[in-house]
């Protein structure tokens, strides 16, 4: 299934949805409140992460929410350097459905 985005990209859901942010406030938010974080592709919208996942997963997303971070400022032997930023997707799911990362 390829989705087609706004920006006029082809992507497959899993070149939409990076990875699984997995730290102990976002697994506390999955164990409660059946809410993920995802490291996302940095020009899709939700609607195209809302379909990324509900296709890799098999499951109702109810709602989903974005940040994009700024890449923090890192020291190198030669100088200063900032990493790339990224952007974070928060994917809030049906109360019936879960996702097992492990």
């Amino acid at each position: 299934m390829t989705i087609q985005t706004e920006c006029g990209l082809e992507l497959e859901p899993y070149q939409i949805i990076f990875k699984p942010l997995v730290t102990e406030k976002n697994t506390h938010f999955a164990e409660r409140n059946n809410v993920y974080a995802f490291k996302v592709h940095s020009q899709v919208n939700k609607t195209e992460i809302r379909q990324a996942v509900e296709a890799l997963w098999n499951v109702r997303v109810a709602k989903v929410r974005t940040q994009n971070r700024k890449g923090k400022p890192r020291r190198t032997k030669t100088g200063y350097t900032n990493t790339q930023d990224w952007k974070k997707a928060i994917v809030e799911l049906h109360q019936e459905d879960r996702i097992s990362f492990f």
